[in-house]
């Protein structure tokens, strides 16, 4: 039963930098990547070279807990997430690995980051997720993701804005530049 409006909110991308992930790619394949670059959701659309995807998925395989452990927050999140924590309920729904929990969980203490549920889901789809938590507002970085919780589940999306995510969305998908705007359309709408 809730007694408060619920939050679905994306962690990667969303709490944190867009861009967190990229110098790890930087370093192990000695480029020299920005967010700009990436312009699919897929850091391999941003090399210039092809890039064996099975060698990288098997280096991010094995890299991702030391990288989400050391994830930047994003500009004005924890503050935002701080101020809402005794107003809204905060349940994360993130894509990465039921086995990255406890970093995942540690994260959110180390960095003081308030949550009420954290659930990874080891894939893309949140649709199910965010149904069976009730959420009624989303929070997500992924253009279909966003697309397709706002459609399927008539709530409004709010979706931060990267040069992977610019493709035309719906009147309920919100396109939000920061977490400054992402509280200024909370504070109009809840």
């Amino acid at each position: 039963m809730k007694n408060k409006p619920r939050f679905g909110i994306d962690i990667d991308g969303t709490v944190t930098t867009a861009d967190t992930l990229i110098p790890h790619i930087n370093k192990k394949y000695n480029t020299n990547i920005v967010l700009d670059d990436v312009v699919e959701y897929d850091f391999l659309s941003a090399f210039k070279e092809p890039i064996d995807r099975d060698e990288f998925s098997k280096w991010f395989q094995e890299n991702e807990a030391y990288m989400y452990s050391v994830s930047e927050i994003a500009k004005n999140a924890k503050t935002i997430l701080n101020d809402w924590q005794s107003i809204y309920e905060l349940f994360y729904i993130s894509a990465r690995n039921t086995n990255l929990f406890s970093i995942t969980q540690k994260w959110f203490e180390e960095n003081k980051v308030p949550f009420h549920h954290i659930e990874l889901i080891g894939s893309h789809d949140k649709l199910e997720v965010a149904k069976k938590h009730q959420v009624d507002v989303f929070f997500e970085d992924k253009h279909d993701n966003a697309v397709c919780i706002a459609e399927e589940l008539k709530i409004p999306v709010i979706l931060f804005d990267t040069p992977y995510n610019r493709n035309p969305v719906p009147e309920n998908v919100i396109r939000v530049y920061d977490w400054l705007e992402a509280n200024d359309w909370i504070k109009r709408h809840f």
